[in-house]
């Protein structure tokens, strides 16, 4: 911008002096006062000249310059546009990474069967809880579930008889759930289930009575109804322990009791 503001107040002075050049020279022709020296026109004439070649000299230097800055103006746009298109990739891929690690975390934290979730994901689920029931005077309850006669289900009508009676049960379970519990697999046919602040000892083992009759209702698979029973095991927060691992502790050793009296629940 600043050399063509230079160049244009070298032009209009370059067209000054010739204007001026020739109107003295018309001038003094005109009036016949004064003899022309051929030299002296001459002389004029090449001074003129000279600032008309610098003034152009000038001007192509800045139209390279222009021309050079329009070119390096497009290098630019095409560069930055291929840094937005780089950036759009790279953002792409870190959202295509985000989710793939979200996923590997539910999946991490989910049992691939069932889908519930899983031993370390119900634990930090129960460690929770425990802060939220001392912190407002809640109840918890832990019931620990095991499927009786799973295994002749398995070795009666096969892995695939099984494993749709362990979805069924997962099944049931998270229709039973209300947001705030947490039903998880423990592994094999033993699941737990934890409800938070579920009221008193009464109401707890009336939830209890529903969970068992409708997961003991026939599971469909094929043309079978595959029937199964239930020992369960209570333990309620603060009664019977005040930390994650003794309330499972606790409830395991009651699901045995009732177990070992042909099913049905124990409280600790």
């Amino acid at each position: 911008m600043e050399q063509s503001q230079q160049v244009k107040a070298k032009v209009e002075a370059c067209v000054e002096d010739l204007s001026s050049s020739n109107e003295a020279t018309k001038t003094a022709i005109a009036e016949g006062t004064q003899l022309l020296s051929a030299h002296a026109v001459l002389v004029e004439s090449e001074a003129v000249e000279g600032r008309v070649q610098e003034v152009a000299d000038d001007l192509h230097d800045a139209t390279e310059a222009l021309s050079q800055g329009i070119e390096d103006q497009k290098l630019t746009a095409a560069a930055l546009s291929q840094t937005e298109q780089e950036l759009a990739q790279t953002q792409a891929a870190l959202v295509a990474a985000q989710a793939g690690e979200k996923q590997a975390r539910l999946r991490a934290m989910h049992d691939s069967a069932t889908g519930l979730p899983n031993r370390e994901l119900f634990d930090d689920r129960l460690e929770q809880a425990i802060a939220l029931a001392a912190r407002h005077r809640w109840t918890l309850a832990v019931m620990f579930i095991d499927l009786d006669g799973f295994k002749s289900v398995n070795d009666t009508h096969g892995h695939a008889a099984g494993d749709a009676v362990l979805k069924e049960v997962a099944a049931r379970l998270l229709k039973r759930s209300r947001e705030e519990d947490t039903a998880c697999r423990n592994g094999g046919d033993e699941f737990l289930y934890l409800l938070l602040n579920p009221g008193d000892v009464g109401n707890i083992e009336r939830l209890a009575g529903l969970v068992i009759a409708e997961l003991q209702q026939p599971i469909a698979f094929g043309a079978l109804q595959l029937s199964i029973r239930l020992s369960m095991g209570i333990a309620t927060y603060p009664q019977h322990g005040t930390t994650g691992e003794q309330l499972v502790r606790c409830a395991d050793g009651a699901m045995y009791r009732a177990k070992a009296k042909g099913g049905g629940v124990e409280v600790c």
